[in-house]
């Protein structure tokens, strides 16, 4: 275990469990991961290998003996009726026959129905009668003459949740992390290893949770397909649901009129949609205008009666075209059914999460490491819908006073929801409150920005927040810094396409309080400046980087401390590459490297230099090295002999972690499709 893990283990005892069991014991059992954990939570939360193993053999032997494969349903239907009594793991579902006054259960896996079910359990246990639940229930076999009557009987139902906990524990340890061990924290309780994540990645896969510690909260998410958008809303939580194609009925979502039964809304805290783009699908409008006012009211109607609900609404969908390409010729949410494609109805949306900067899950991405065992922490979350956190930024900052209420309400929730996941003690210093601020702010814009696109009759706002001192900060979306020639854009009055709104003497869009926006790298002339990029940013390379002012160079030094591991050692070959595509065939250039020599692997790291050396000498390229003889050498900068030096605070590793390995793959061929680390770079005059 690293120090985290053991620091995890100390404080949660009995609560983790190491998260690549669950693929250990699976095997081929179709069941969410939070049934599995709480099954290893019962028998391996803990770091002695030993104990594991023996639990990883129990739950092994517990869902070969009790889990019930569709296939073998009958084989379990005979141990039942010969032993009289037996325990199975399996989805139960209960129906009222109206007919007879009884509750009536069914077994998904082991088919079986008209099995009876009291009514205490059902007071117990409501969400049986949407959906079903999976539990751990002992079933009876009793023959009997009457056709009527079911020989099957239901002795006890255990759903499978976690029955308690304790909350001020919980906060008690959360205040042992920092902030930044404790997102690692989650995001291994999520399921991925966070080394491969950089800090606003983590922080769009935390958002995800806020649906299950958020009433009423509205999230939509669409990207490219196997970035893992239904994951969290189909294993992660017994309180959430998937509703696969993204289709349902209004009886269903809310109330049957006929009979009086309360939809999904009323049992369960997140309902998401799976598949929910898709243009040619057909949807009932009615569906439509019953949630635009369940989520813009929390409330629906059966009948003359008006009836609430608090259940969050989770939108997922894979999308066709790049972002460049929807913003250039839609907007965001084109793929979106016509149904929904409703400016009513998108504007009840809190928070917009860019699918496309999430990465494309892989093996690697997966983790190894402990974190909460997902039942627990799905209790966690629950409770803390009870709990109110959108105040928590007012004693450092304020909205814009031009921020309308649905605007002000969508920002509040998504950072009431961050600050419950990271910050459930309060103990969020003022950086990292404006941090989560920003980001709940920028969510809300993307849904905002777009609207304009769709509707004429959404005016200009500025989504910006104060500080006490009254300092003004203006939020852009990652693509608005990305692509501001075809970002603004607006619906024109007559309802037609969208229009840019551009200078006739500028190629740059203009508009009313637009915020500044990191700028492209250069492509212009070289001259003094200073450019921040944001983390997931993509479109940066080498050539548009460092091309114009090493063009023409005959002598470049290249000093970064942190050329020593494979993949650094692949940026500065990357980086040669771009000397020689600016060099003049004709002429040489000398490129010199001080580093520092790796303290554990200096032969390897001797012999890649080689490498490098031996490779350069082909193409009119000298290159040497040096080991700095300062072990604390820091400085990260290029500087050239036409009288550049160019400033990096990350050095050459700028890019987030890719499948280097992966030959069909262009984030690994071409450098400016890699989402980027947040970094900064300065361009000086020297001489």
């Amino acid at each position: 275990m690293n120090q985290l893990d053991q620091k995890i283990n100390t404080h949660f005892p009995g609560l983790v469990v190491r998260k690549d069991l669950v693929k250990a014991v699976k095997g081929n059992a179709i069941v969410p991961s939070y049934v599995l954990e709480y099954l290893l939570g019962q028998y391996c939360a803990t770091s002695d290998e030993a104990t594991i193993q023996t639990g990883i053999n129990t739950v092994k032997e517990i869902l070969s003996k009790h889990y019930v494969h569709r296939a073998e349903a009958g084989l379990v239907r005979s141990h039942v009726k010969e032993k009289g009594r037996y325990k199975v793991i399996d989805k139960v579902s209960v129906e009222l026959n109206d007919k007879r006054g009884v509750y009536e259960a069914e077994f998904s896996n082991l088919g079986i129905d008209k099995v009876l079910v009291d009514s205490g359990t059902i007071k117990a246990h409501p969400k049986l009668l949407v959906s079903g639940v999976w539990c751990i229930s002992d079933i009876e076999y009793e023959w009997t003459e009457d056709k009527n009557v079911s020989p099957w009987i239901l002795s006890s139902l255990k759903p499978i949740q976690l029955s308690h906990f304790d909350f001020d524990s919980y906060l008690a340890a959360r205040k042992e992390f920092t902030t930044d061990e404790w997102i690692d924290l989650l995001v291994q309780s999520i399921g991925f290893n966070p080394e491969l994540f950089g800090r606003r990645s983590k922080l769009t896969q935390l958002v995800r949770l806020i649906p299950f510690c958020e009433r009423n909260y509205n999230l939509i998410e669409l990207g490219p397909k196997g970035t893992g958008k239904s994951h969290i809303f189909s294993e992660f939580s017994p309180h959430g649901i998937l509703l696969s194609g993204g289709e349902v009925s209004v009886p269903k979502l809310f109330v049957n009129n006929s009979s009086g039964k309360i939809g999904l809304v009323g049992y369960w805290d997140c309902v998401a949609f799976d598949e929910f783009a898709g243009k040619q699908k057909q949807v009932d409008k009615r569906l439509v205008d019953i949630m635009k006012n369940y989520m813009a009211n929390k409330s629906f109607s059966r009948g003359v009666e008006t009836l609430g609900a608090e259940a969050s609404m989770a939108f997922v969908g894979n999308t066709q075209h790049t972002v460049p390409y929807m913003l250039k010729h839609t907007d965001l949410f084109d793929e979106l059914p016509k149904e929904y494609y409703d400016s009513a109805f998108l504007d009840r949306l809190h928070f917009y999460i860019p699918g496309w900067e999430v990465d494309i899950i892989r093996g690697e991405m997966f983790s190894s490491g402990y974190g909460f065992v997902v039942d627990y922490f799905a209790e966690i979350l629950r409770f803390l819908r009870n709990r109110d956190y959108s105040d928590r930024y007012a004693e450092h900052f304020s909205l814009s006073s031009d921020l309308s209420t649905r605007d002000r309400d969508a920002i509040n929730k998504t950072f009431a929801g961050l600050m419950k996941i990271l910050f459930p003690h309060d103990g969020a210093s003022k950086e990292e409150i404006e941090e989560l601020l920003k980001f709940a702010v920028e969510g809300r814009k993307r849904v905002k920005d777009q609207l304009m696109r769709i509707d004429s009759t959404y005016a200009r706002v500025q989504f910006s927040y104060s500080d006490t001192d009254g300092a003004s900060k203006t939020v852009a979306t990652l693509e608005e810094q990305q692509y501001p020639q075809y970002y603004y854009r607006v619906a024109s009055e007559e309802g037609s396409a969208p229009l840019f709104e551009a200078s006739a003497n500028s190629q740059e869009p203009m508009r009313v309080d637009s915020p500044p926006v990191a700028a492209k790298p250069p492509q212009e002339a070289p001259k003094e400046r200073h450019i921040t990029f944001q983390e997931n940013q993509k479109g940066v390379s080498y050539d548009n980087l460092f091309g114009p002012y090493i063009k023409g160079a005959s002598k470049i030094t290249v000093t970064d401390p942190y050329i020593r591991l494979f993949y650094q050692m692949r940026n500065l070959m990357e980086f040669l590459e771009t000397v020689v595509k600016h060099k003049a065939e004709e002429d040489e250039v000398a490129v010199h490297l001080v580093t520092i020599e790796d303290e554990f692997k200096s032969e390897q790291q001797r012999e890649n230099l080689e490498k490098m050396k031996v490779a350069c000498g082909a193409l009119g390229l000298t290159f040497t090295w040096e080991f700095s003889s300062s072990g604390g050498l820091h400085a990260r900068h290029i500087i050239t002999d036409k009288g550049w030096k160019i400033s990096l605070d990350r050095g050459l590793d700028i890019f987030q972690h890719y499948e280097m390995s992966e030959a069909f793959n262009f984030t690994n061929r071409l450098q400016q499709y890699r989402p980027c680390k947040a970094f900064e770079v300065t361009y000086l005059r020297q001489g």
